[in-house]
């Protein structure tokens, strides 16, 4: 793709960069194919192909519009055209650049503008956790709009003392996962202990920053990002953990990518980078010990696991995670369109509730069609969106095979 930037994109490092990433699209369109908001609404502007050429136009002096904002809004940032890309374009660099600049130049209503930033706000809060268990509480009672977006509270149960370990390994407090599903870290730090691995969240890390990066708030999330480095670095530093580990493969992936966001930030850039090593997701952490697990776990049952759009498209974790389950006894179903985002894609499913709606019952259509006992991700996001649709549970992976563990020490 040629391209000619305006004179203020020109020489800087958002215009370089979206540069680079431009001049590699080839207009191929293979990535329409894969897209999940062209394949609803059918609009190339909706397409990621459409998308790089609002950008462009944008970055070469076109005035965006509400429309050009509205068509950037829509990309759920799932990725799957980058893993169907054969030029290697970087589309989620790309609209992260696009909507950055889109948004200081386009003001929003003030009524979007208010619900992004409670949206973005309220999910930091001290508060959110107890309004989370008050919304448990009387889930029941609630409309059924509501009830979708609150999880049933299930018990944590006792966790182990990890002290004795001589491994150790950080975890990501994150900033709803302790809340919505506290059962997801319980179950990782028991199913680690149980192959030798001490599990702690260090003093000072919270929410990764994807929140507020995709909510119009790209400098809040730097500092997000820089505090996560800070509370890490220490530990990092003395040598005293051999990993941080991601139960939520959402923060796993922006995690991942601190070193490219903190890249021109002298006093963070080494940091991140040397952070950005350590970080796997916790079936990388747990399928070298698959074995040691089978043989003290009963047959599993007959699960489809759903692989989140930052697990296969934004880590290529996909095959690992799905060998991982077989080797843990599952039996695993498959199902149509394995590859296309359910729909949840962070707090997508608040701001585009139709799309996300139509996206989720797709997936489910395509899932129930097996019959499966149990429906397993590796996302908090994935997990509380398909359970509003289905009566099937919908588990984090972890969580069943920590039951299975439990189970058989009980019996």
């Amino acid at each position: 793709m040629q391209t000619k930037l305006a004179s203020w994109a020109r020489d800087t490092d958002l215009g370089n960069e979206a540069d680079a990433i431009l001049r590699r699209c080839v207009h191929c369109g293979f990535c329409t194919a894969t897209c999940p908001t062209y394949q609803v609404l059918g609009d190339e502007l909706d397409s990621p192909r459409g998308r790089i050429y609002l950008i462009k136009q944008v970055l070469e002096g076109a005035e965006p519009t509400q429309s050009t904002q509205q068509h950037l809004d829509r990309c759920l940032t799932c990725r799957n055209c980058e893993t169907t890309c054969p030029s290697g374009v970087e589309y989620g660099h790309l609209v992260d650049i696009g909507r950055k600049i889109v948004d200081e130049r386009v003001p929003r209503s003030w009524g979007d503008r208010t619900k992004r930033t409670l949206l973005r706000k309220a999910m930091m809060s001290p508060l959110f956790a107890p309004a989370m268990r008050l919304g448990q509480a009387v889930r029941g009672l609630l409309p059924e709009s509501l009830k979708r977006k609150v999880p049933e509270r299930r018990d944590t149960g006792a966790l182990p003392d990890i002290a004795g370990h001589a491994r150790q390994v950080l975890m990501l407090a994150g900033c709803v996962q302790p809340a919505m599903m506290p059962t997801i870290d319980a179950a990782t730090i028991r199913v680690l202990d149980a192959v030798g691995i001490g599990a702690r969240i260090a003093p000072g890390a919270g929410c990764c920053g994807a929140v507020s990066f995709h909510l119009d708030a790209q400098d809040a999330a730097l500092a997000q990002m820089r505090a996560n480095v800070d509370a890490w670095w220490p530990l990092v530093q003395d040598g005293k953990v051999e990993a941080i580990v991601m139960n939520a493969s959402g923060c796993g992936a922006m995690v991942k990518e601190y070193a490219h966001h903190l890249r021109h930030d002298p006093a963070y850039a080494q940091k991140a980078a040397d952070i950005v090593e350590l970080v796997k997701d916790v079936a990388e952490i747990v399928a070298p010990h698959a074995g040691q697990l089978r043989a003290r776990l009963p047959d599993g049952a007959r699960a489809a696991f759903h692989p989140p759009c930052t697990l296969q498209h934004w880590q290529g974790l996909r095959p690992l995670s799905e060998q991982l389950l077989a080797d843990l006894g599952f039996e695993l179903l498959p199902f149509a369109d394995k590859h296309l985002c359910c729909g949840s894609a962070g707090a997508y499913s608040v701001l585009n509730p139709d799309i996300a709606l139509q996206l989720r019952d797709r997936k489910l259509s395509a899932i129930s069609a097996g019959g499966p006992d149990v429906i397993l991700s590796a996302n908090i996001g994935c997990i509380g969106h398909l359970q509003s649709g289905t009566d099937t549970p919908v588990r984090h992976w972890i969580e069943v095979v920590d039951e299975r563990l439990r189970s058989v020490a009980g019996a």
